[in-house]
């Protein structure tokens, strides 16, 4: 698998954390951790598909997958291509009006929120599209005829700088009195704006956090305790919730994507 990432144009990096092109030359499955931002993926050529349990379920070429706490595998055949853009954590709802919380734990195709015939557009230029550079100026002229506000909500993006420099373990009605609006109305603006609720927000952060510690020096148990965890056997199943493996058994395994 190549995986090459772009920067955004400057108008748009207050919203949009990079650009990646994903391809997959072999057919492989990957295993992609939870984020804390909105996706919305393109594939230009080839077949991607979610795989659960239960069945492998086609992505559909153009899809927006909101927020989620569970590890994803994602299947890819032989020479597939998509187009991945990364949302800042508040900055999907300048192009998207509808209510992102109701995307939680999904994906689904992005013609939900925009009109079929502007999407299979896009999706006919990528495909005809001679190289990277291309493909993403289609992308970033789409995403630019979309921008309804250039300006993030600010007090929700300090928020969100909050939780990640406590890495997750803040209170949430500690976190609305720090920025000194109430607990209801502070839930409801986060959740308009990123797309799930503050304390989930903050649990998918706590476990990146966990996660990007590769154990180190640590014992499992001292990780859970500093993370905030005092019952074992539930730090054992929100990790493998967001992994898919037990702790010991995802510390011996190799880093992925």
């Amino acid at each position: 698998m190549r995986v090459e990432a772009y920067i955004p144009t400057e108008l748009l990096r207050p919203f949009i954390k990079a650009y990646r092109i994903v391809e997959s030359e072999v057919e492989m499955t990957n295993r992609i951790l939870p984020g804390a931002s909105l996706v919305v993926a393109f594939r230009y050529k080839g077949q991607v598909s979610y795989v659960s349990e239960q069945k492998e379920e086609l992505l559909p070429t153009s899809t927006i997958s909101g927020l989620r706490k569970s590890v994803r595998l994602i299947h890819y055949l032989q020479d597939s291509a998509t187009i991945i853009v990364q949302f800042k954590e508040t900055g999907a709802k300048a192009f998207f009006n509808e209510p992102l919380h109701e995307l939680f734990e999904e994906s689904i195709s992005l013609d939900a929120f925009v009109k079929r015939h502007t999407i299979a557009m896009i999706e006919e230029r990528l495909a005809e599209a001679q190289n990277n550079i291309q493909r993403i100026a289609i992308i970033e002229q789409f995403l630019l005829s979309r921008l309804d506000s250039r300006i993030p909500d600010r007090l929700i993006s300090t928020a969100v700088e909050i939780i990640h420099s406590t890495k997750g373990a803040i209170k949430i009605k500690e976190l609305a009195d720090t920025l000194y609006i109430s607990n209801d109305a502070f839930e409801k603006r986060f959740r308009k704006i990123v797309g799930t609720s503050p304390k989930q927000f903050s649990s998918i952060i706590r476990m990146e956090a966990i996660v990007r510690q590769k154990q180190q020096a640590e014992s499992l148990a001292g990780i859970a305790f500093n993370a905030g965890y005092y019952d074992q056997p539930h730090f054992n199943k929100d990790f493998k919730l967001f992994t898919g493996q037990t702790p010991t058994a995802f510390y011996k395994s190799p880093d992925f994507w």
